[in-house]
């Protein structure tokens, strides 16, 4: 049944067929649960959802705006804050900082930081300097805040360019990013060293950590990941963390983390320019729904620390095995040398394989859904726990996949593939 709605009745409907057609709407939607779909949900299993599911419900009509009014939110959302910033060092270097709804949100607030920042040293338009990798979120920054952004260049293991970083930096530039790991290839950029280079020239170093933050912790101490990226390196000034996606929460839930108070009060929002009083916000929105802290609240507590370890180890091996098996296709390769449980397939170099054509074939055989990267095409795969049962078969598929593309180019090598984009 498809689900359509051409006006609002005159009369209400029951709770039931309301429902009813909630269920039949999804109908069409890609089945995440089995762990087919390598993007978008984090799942940590059934009991997780469930859970959250009745915290959504205990906080559904609370407004998240007003701590006064309800005070639980105030205390939940420090202790997510706290909690995040003792993970990435905070607790060393005195941080502070904010929930926000997800992780474009807590990028445009570091933007918006930086601009302020900027302003108050008297650049009237500073620039930001990040990768070519850094998150579309950046550019939308930009664009928002009237700030310039300056892309450069990543090398050949897909991490920022330290030397055209270098080069960009000029009068107006008031921050570097840097990322850990960047979506498009799970690769940590060298953070270190651009903290270097943010402390030489006075400049603020914003790490993109939405992706890895509440799963990185859990892969160093396990000794699977030694780069540094967090809050304890020399240089960085802030960085963000989501919440719903390896902290295995329910979306949308975001923090973003300033080592200097002062630089964390340029987010604020504090007003009196109008007839209904004191306003204050402390991210975009003005209401926003409590019920996503309430449910990441209870995630946390219900998992915690030897949950998110099984569930980081559980992770880890599945990306390994994913990895080991791609590479061992003919016709793929996996990008760069991943530094986490995020990676991209592409064809082997001189290739000819229409990697968006195994995508379109991989759907149709087995209901997979992989995201679709460019410069060069490549198939897009995040591994998270739920997704770790399913990376055995889909191994067999892919195999199968790609051995079929290429017997039917061999057979007629004039015609080529074509597959809607």
């Amino acid at each position: 049944m498809r689900f359509e709605v051409t006006e609002l009745p005159e009369e209400g409907r029951s709770t039931e067929a309301v429902l009813e057609d909630l269920a039949a709407a999804k109908s069409d939607d890609r089945d995440w649960r089995g762990g087919r779909v390598f993007s978008l949900v984090y799942s940590a299993g059934d009991e997780v959802h469930e859970l959250h599911a009745k915290a959504l419900g205990l906080y559904s009509a609370e407004n998240g705006l007003n701590v006064l009014a309800f005070p639980s939110i105030g205390r939940l959302s420090h202790d997510l804050v706290g909690w995040t910033s003792a993970l990435l060092g905070g607790d060393e270097t005195g941080a502070t900082g904010y929930l926000t709804s997800g992780g474009t949100e807590s990028l445009l607030q570091a933007v918006k930081v930086a601009r302020d920042a900027g302003r108050a040293r008297g650049i009237e338009r500073p620039k930001v300097i990040a990768a070519r990798s850094a998150h579309a979120a950046f550019t939308k920054a930009a664009e928002l805040f009237d700030v310039d952004l300056v892309r450069v260049g990543v090398d050949d293991g897909f991490r920022v360019d330290l030397a055209e970083v270098a080069a960009a930096i000029d009068d107006s530039t008031i921050m570097l990013v840097g990322s850990a790991p960047t979506y498009p290839h799970g690769v940590i950029d060298p953070i270190t060293e651009l903290g270097s280079l943010a402390l030489a020239h006075d400049l603020l170093l914003h790490v993109d950590s939405c992706l890895g933050g509440l799963l990185l912790p859990w892969l160093v101490e396990a000794g699977h990941v030694s780069t540094p990226y967090d809050l304890r390196v020399p240089g960085v000034t802030s960085i963000s963390a989501d919440l719903h996606k390896y902290g295995y929460a329910s979306k949308g839930v975001s923090v973003v983390l300033y080592n200097d108070a002062a630089l964390a009060r340029h987010q604020l929002f504090v007003t009196t320019d109008w007839m209904g009083g004191f306003y204050a916000s402390t991210v975009m929105a003005g209401t926003r729904p409590a019920g996503p802290v309430a449910a990441a609240w209870a995630t946390m507590q219900h998992l915690g620390r030897s949950g998110y370890r099984r569930l980081a180890e559980e992770t880890w091996a599945a990306a390994r095995r994913l990895i080991d098996g791609v590479s061992a296709i003919d016709g793929l390769r996996v990008l760069g040398d991943p530094d986490m449980t995020v990676l991209a397939i592409a064809a082997d170099d001189g290739g000819t394989l229409d990697v968006f054509a195994v995508a379109d074939r991989l759907a149709e055989l087995g209901g997979w859904y992989l995201d679709r990267q460019t410069d060069p095409d490549a198939l897009h795969l995040t591994v998270h726990a739920g997704s770790a049962a399913a990376v055995d078969p889909f191994l067999v598929d892919l195999a199968a996949v790609v051995s079929t593309i290429g017997d039917e180019r061999s057979a007629n090598r004039s015609a080529p593939y074509a597959t809607d984009r």
